[in-house]
């Protein structure tokens, strides 16, 4: 093993995920099966109020206006005779040592010198405390169901399923989400500790280690709930339209009601594979604010959260993705570090520097300006 450490990551630096998530189905649940009754996104029109006055706050003008506001929009619901929702999605790990994708440093001797400490970092860490803690962390954000955002939270019951085919009626571990903590990972069960020992072969390299999560819920109603699928982004979306809901299939081709209720089936509800593994991969207990902010952050190059719209880490701190892959050399992966950067390696992406972010913008800048300039010659 080498010391060597670096001044700084090469200007190109990217690892592919490890953690291969795929979109997660919403099904009703009926006389007890949900395989056979997708639950689907429902486009429909909605009359609404305005939630906002005239600026000048001229009281008469306000008065004038028509508060009532029109729209388009979609939303998804479980079938009247349903009596829960059933959510699936399918997780296998990949191997940590085919993380990396692309290393290019200013010169040859660099680039191979980077590329050896992170293959010899993947391999002390295969056979680390850190990627079972890690592996751990990870499956106890499946087992407590946090994965399914605002559906957890309206939710009576939730029972988390682990099986080897969506459709297996006997799981191979079962848990009831609502009663494992989403904010520490201490006291990790039994159960927890099996899933884990799944999730980590997949990282050594066990090609067979995969699993289906399956989430079966009940609302404490009866009668069509509510769900929350993922939000799709439309570019120059309809004036009127609210809210495009995530599909995973085609229009159904079905219509519920005559023409005059306008109202359609768009296809099957969905929740997106990044919103999933996201909330898989927050883990982070390790930044330096945790003790004051008390809950867990994903894993991100430089700790950003959308929730406090803050970033944990930072290069002048030491303690950003691409300040700890730049001494990989010199760090335990049983660390706190050292599972953070593990972390890091599951989820992906392109780890820059700021000094490099700052001479990419730098160079873009002048490379706009002197096209400009050479437009204005010719």
């Amino acid at each position: 093993m080498s010391n060597q450490t670096f001044d700084k990551v090469p200007p190109v630096f990217s690892f592919q995920r490890c953690m291969l998530v795929t979109d997660g189905a919403f099904f009703n649940l009926i006389d007890g099966k949900f395989i056979d009754h997708p639950l689907p996104v429902i486009r429909h029109g909605l009359r609404g109020t305005q939630n906002v006055s005239d600026a000048s706050g001229d009281s008469a003008r306000n008065a004038e206006r028509n508060v009532s506001n029109i729209q388009q929009t979609e939303s998804a619901k479980t079938a009247a005779n349903a009596t829960g929702a059933v959510v699936t999605f399918g997780l296998r790990m990949l191997d940590l040592k085919d993380s990396l994708f692309a290393c290019a440093a200013d010169d040859v001797q660099t680039t191979k010198a980077v590329r050896e400490s992170v293959l010899d970092f993947v391999e002390r860490a295969k056979g680390s405390d850190g990627l079972v803690e890690v592996s751990q962390r990870i499956a106890r954000n499946v087992a407590n169901g946090s994965w399914l955002w605002r559906n957890r939270t309206s939710a009576k019951t939730i029972k988390i399923d682990i099986v080897e085919a969506v459709d297996n009626e006997k799981p191979m571990l079962t848990f009831d989400a609502l009663s494992i903590p989403m904010n520490h990972f201490r006291d990790i069960s039994a159960d927890e500790k099996s899933l884990a020992d799944i999730l980590a072969n997949g990282l050594r390299g066990d090609r067979d280690a995969s699993i289906h999560v399956r989430a079966t819920i009940t609302f404490g109603v009866s009668g069509s709930v509510e769900v929350f699928p993922s939000q799709a982004y439309i570019e120059d979306k309809p004036q009127g339209f609210a809210r495009p809901l995530y599909k995973l299939s085609g229009t159904l081709n079905r219509e519920r009601g005559d023409n005059t209720e306008g109202v359609r089936e768009m296809g099957q509800a969905g929740l997106r594979d990044q919103k999933i593994s996201n909330r898989l991969r927050t883990i982070d207990t390790w930044y330096k604010e945790f003790d004051l902010v008390g809950r867990p952050q994903p894993i991100e190059p430089n700790g950003a959260s959308l929730d406090l719209m803050q970033f944990f880490r930072s290069d002048r701190g030491g303690d950003s993705a691409a300040s700890l892959f730049a001494r990989l050399n010199a760090i335990d992966p049983s660390s706190p570090d050292g599972m953070y950067v593990i972390g890091s390696l599951i989820r992906g992406g392109v780890i820059v520097s700021k000094s490099e972010k700052k001479a990419a913008k730098a160079k873009a800048k002048s490379d706009a300006a002197s096209e400009a300039t050479s437009e204005v010659t010719e």
